[in-house]
């Protein structure tokens, strides 16, 4: 049974797109058969694996809004493993369309039910927000990754969205835990960034990765060219970094 873990942050430009679409690809490298679900209606995950959005005729909006079989959604990447329902512009009035659905938080965990079994791993990339659709991801999830941008106002937002798990928990989803905090653009050379790292690993302890994601141009360049770091530029150290993240998570979730 494959395992649902939500990527998830308010804060925009944190890394939680280029982690879900690198992370994604780093798992199916290693033989996990993964499936990307992009719940952002900007649909960076979609065009980053290289998916043309023009070209697509069914995407997370029609399985939500129309009931299409999710199996009509779902795309083949250019990763042996790695398949991805993408996004659409259309998802952004998706929320007020949902506002009248009978259980509406539980729209993407009954839409995920059937494939659930054959993937290893559902990662789903949410939108920079805390509306009807990321409690949609959270309501379906197993766990959630945090990414935090190693910068000043890292910390900010991240009670608030503790906040939405909590009452998620309580209230839809008592199956949902922290699968991890993870920090992004990590630069070691700033001070700043060492003492962002002590500070949230003081705060959640064994809740941090010990994996971090080092600012890297390749990672930043790969997505225009519609591939994960780990096809552009495999010695890169954002594909490095991320291949460890797979292997900690592959291993966290053996044990």
């Amino acid at each position: 049974m494959g395992k649902i873990i939500a990527l998830a942050n308010q804060k925009g430009g944190v890394g939680k797109t280029t982690t879900a679409i690198n992370l994604a690809a780093s798992l199916a490298t290693l033989e996990k058969a993964v499936l990307v679900v992009d719940a952002d209606p900007q649909a960076n995950a979609s065009s980053g694996l290289g998916v043309d959005i023009q070209d697509i005729e069914s995407s997370l909006y029609e399985c939500l809004i129309n009931q299409t079989d999710i199996k009509e959604a779902i795309y083949t990447t250019d990763i042996e493993g790695l398949d991805i329902v993408p996004s659409h512009i259309d998802l952004v009035g998706a929320e007020i369309e949902m506002l009248n659905f009978e259980q509406r938080e539980k729209v993407i965990s009954n839409m995920l039910a059937p494939v659930k079994d054959d993937y290893d791993y559902i990662l789903i990339d949410c939108s920079p927000s805390l509306g009807l659709i990321t409690v949609n991801s959270l309501t379906a999830a197993n766990s959630v990754i945090i990414p935090v941008q190693c910068e000043y106002f890292a910390l900010e937002g991240i009670t608030k969205l503790l906040n939405t798990i909590k009452i998620i928990k309580s209230k839809l989803n008592p199956k949902l835990e922290i699968e991890g905090f993870l920090l992004t653009m990590y630069d070691s050379r700033l001070r700043l960034a060492n003492q962002i790292y002590d500070e949230v690993k003081r705060h959640f302890q064994e809740l941090v990765f010990n994996t971090v994601i080092q600012r890297n141009v390749k990672l930043s360049e790969s997505p225009s060219h519609g591939l994960p770091a780990i096809l552009y530029d495999a010695d890169s150290t954002g594909a490095k970094n991320y291949l460890r993240l797979a292997n900690e998570i592959i291993q966290k979730n053996q044990s």
